[in-house]
């Protein structure tokens, strides 16, 4: 029982160091580790013939790669304290919630500088070509991309945190890693990136939806759900539409459209109704959202956790 609950302890301070700190720059990052093998994977890989054959492989070997790598480390663990220390350490490293926000913030005063300066910052979050974007174009990108990746990169790894524990929180930020890196429609990765596409899909699924339903309720506004349920479906993605839905709706704004992507244009239907202009006190909302969501993912983990360390005292009648 003592044991079930100092294993909470983990979660707590690699949230808090997050949420204070965000990720740490001058340290080695596990999805730098991870960039650096699929880049190195897909330059040898993808050429030739059975392309998608070769990308399933790889994707499938890499993701399980970590989780049994994770697994097999903590095994061989044998004192509490280092165990507590390394899950601490992936929990830290695989939330991103401070760090996506500062970068969004960061676009928006970016663009009180210079047009120029909020392209040239909003490139470092979104994967679309900005050389061209109009102001209005970067502050809906870096809103896009808030909500997308409140999901992509806080409520999905906590989400695979409490079903498969820390090996399955690192395995998901392989996943994600993989589709952001090669899982595109373009003519080079189409073929080989189709397996790490899907897999990042069925990964997103739950989490997606069950982000843009803690957005929903952190808004205070139950009724947006139809919204969401409606324009949701509209993205090209299985799964990113229903945040970005969400906050469109909150914020009563229009996003999606025309994207270049890789010098190649991808007509993406539009998400809500109000074209009208994205302002800073928006940006302030979103975070606010975003921060709530967060909260109210991370109270449903240690609830959760709380429930099945109190059951085997509740089945001795404590």
């Amino acid at each position: 029982m003592m044991n079930n609950l100092i294993s909470l302890y983990p979660l707590l301070l690699g949230w808090l160091l997050d949420y204070f700190i965000g990720d740490p720059s001058r340290l080695p990052h596990p999805v730098v580790w991870f960039g650096r093998m699929i880049s190195r994977g897909e330059h040898r890989l993808n050429k030739g013939s059975r392309r998608m054959a070769k990308g399933a492989v790889m994707a499938v070997f890499l993701i399980l790669m970590v989780y049994f790598a994770v697994w097999g480390l903590k095994r061989l663990i044998p004192n509490l304290a280092l165990w507590l220390v390394l899950d601490t350490i992936i929990i830290f490293y695989c939330l991103a919630g401070t760090t996506l926000i500062r970068e969004v913030r960061d676009v928006f005063l970016a663009l009180d500088r210079s047009l120029d300066d909020g392209r040239k910052q909003v490139a470092r979050i979104v994967g679309r070509d900005t050389s061209q974007l109009t102001a209005q174009e970067v502050r809906t990108a870096a809103l896009e991309t808030l909500a997308e990746n409140l999901s992509d990169g806080v409520i999905a790894p906590l989400f695979w945190l409490a079903l498969l524990g820390t090996p399955g929180m690192l395995a998901y930020k392989m996943v994600n890693t993989l589709d952001s890196m090669i899982g595109y429609r373009t003519e080079r990765y189409k073929d080989f990136g189709c397996w790490a596409a899907r897999i990042d899909d069925v990964a997103n699924y739950i989490p997606a939806r069950l982000t843009a339903l803690l957005m929903v309720l952190a808004s205070g506004k139950p009724s947006l759900l139809k919204f969401v349920w409606k324009n949701g479906r509209k993205h090209a993605s299985p799964n990113s539409g229903y945040p970005e839905a969400a906050l469109a709706g909150i914020l009563n704004c229009r996003f999606g459209g025309p994207h270049y992507y890789f010098g190649e244009l991808f007509d993406k239907p539009y998400i809500g109704e109000n074209d009208r202009p994205l302002t800073t006190p928006d940006m302030h909302k979103a975070v606010r959202i975003n921060r709530l969501a967060e909260l109210m993912m991370l109270a449903l983990v240690l609830t959760g956790w709380l429930s099945m360390c109190c059951k085997p005292l509740a089945c001795m009648g404590v």
